[in-house]
């Protein structure tokens, strides 16, 4: 009886596996078959039916897709312009609902061929003109493809980068809300679909990576290019990506009274480098220039009467330059009121001055309109 059991058995299991050719057929068959999509993938296939609110898609060989619900409300404005026949890309969100149909979403295969399309311009680099829709003190916030991404201000060429003395951080807003508007030339260089982060770049691919201070040491005389003018000086660039400041004070020996009027965008100079310090360079034009007191501490000293030109009112009084590039403070103090000394001392004329203090090392010097009467007397015999 056993045997006959086992005979059965292996008769069974024969009658089953017998046919080797048609189990290799049947494997073949269904490794060459598409599996079923699941949720997350994307899908494409024919409008077949729209009913209110609803649309149905034709998913051979797995079934019908349908948009509906709060899928199809999200993209209404399109989905009411499609018809039978239409063919539709759509994001699986959902494998069978309870009427077996296959659930999608048109915004979600939207947004996944965005992201996809981001990568793609990431890795090769690709130039977009994008509109700026909104300032905040870190960069601007662009809007591409319906998403929204950031630039930061750091990414900005030279002509658009916030030029403001001593980082102040309102101002940089202000200069950053004149862009808004604009369309920016920009390359994408960071797309995160999962954090839905979109980082632009107004920098080329090579301008993007930057230059380093470390090729450049203080004492160094280097050519550059102006890349841009303000109130308090001129923007250099002396290497790919890396740009260094002219204070106001470091342009010229003599009074500098607008920097915009001095030097054109493009135009080629040489330049020292005074200081390095977190990865900003400030330079000097004047550095490369004869310093003016060095021959004028042989020629004045204290006590001594001198011709001087006014050349500049400030908060603390008039300057009064001796000569080119050696100029001394008449002191507000020897005047009723401001008004006084404009009166007495008026711009472009020229006075008999006493140096109080002369300092030619230091670059200071002190002169003095209401020195003792006497002194004048003698002067004018």
């Amino acid at each position: 009886m056993e045997t006959e059991v086992q005979k059965v058995k292996i008769d069974g299991e024969n009658d089953i596996l017998g046919n080797t050719t048609d189990l290799s057929q049947m494997a073949v068959f269904l490794e060459k078959s598409p599996l079923p999509p699941g949720e997350g993938d994307l899908v494409e296939g024919p409008v077949v039916a729209t009913a209110k609110n609803k649309v149905f898609i034709e998913l051979h060989p797995f079934g019908t897709g349908i948009i509906y619900g709060r899928e199809f409300l999200t993209a209404s404005d399109i989905l009411r312009r499609v018809k039978p026949g239409d063919t539709i890309a759509a994001k699986v969100v959902g494998t069978a609902n309870s009427e077996g149909y296959i659930e999608l979403s048109l915004m979600e295969a939207r947004q996944a061929l965005i992201w996809a399309e981001a990568e793609k311009a990431v890795a090769k680099g690709t130039v977009f003109e994008v509109l700026v829709k909104e300032a905040n003190k870190g960069g601007l916030m662009l809007e591409w493809q319906g998403v929204t991404g950031f630039l930061p201000a750091s990414q900005l060429k030279p002509e658009n980068y916030p030029r403001v003395e001593d980082g102040d951080r309102g101002k940089i807003l202000e200069e950053l809300k004149q862009l808004v508007g604009h369309k920016l030339s920009v390359v994408i260089i960071t797309a995160d679909a999962e954090e839905n982060k979109l980082i632009f770049s107004e920098r080329g691919p090579q301008e993007e990576k930057g230059s380093t201070t470390e090729r450049f040491a203080v004492g160094d005389t280097v050519e550059g290019e102006v890349t841009g003018a303000v109130d308090f000086g001129i923007f250099i660039k002396i290497d790919e990506g890396l740009e260094g400041l002219v204070h106001i004070s470091e342009i010229d020996w003599g009074l500098v009274e607008n920097p915009k009027s001095m030097y054109k965008i493009g135009e080629k100079l040489n330049v020292k480098v005074i200081e390095i310090k977190d990865g900003k360079v400030s330079l000097s034009i004047k550095a490369l220039k004869e310093n003016p007191w060095k021959s004028a501490a042989e020629k004045y000293k204290r006590d001594q009467m001198v011709e001087a030109t006014i050349i500049k009112y400030n908060k603390h009084g008039a300057l009064a330059s001796i000569e080119e590039g050696v100029a001394g403070l008449v002191h507000i103090s020897e005047f009723a009121s401001a008004e006084e000394l404009h009166k007495s001392l008026e711009l472009g004329r020229s006075y008999k001055f006493k140096i109080t203090l002369f300092e030619p090392a230091s670059q200071r010097m002190t002169l003095s309109f209401k020195y003792d009467k006497a002194e004048k007397d003698v002067d004018k015999k």
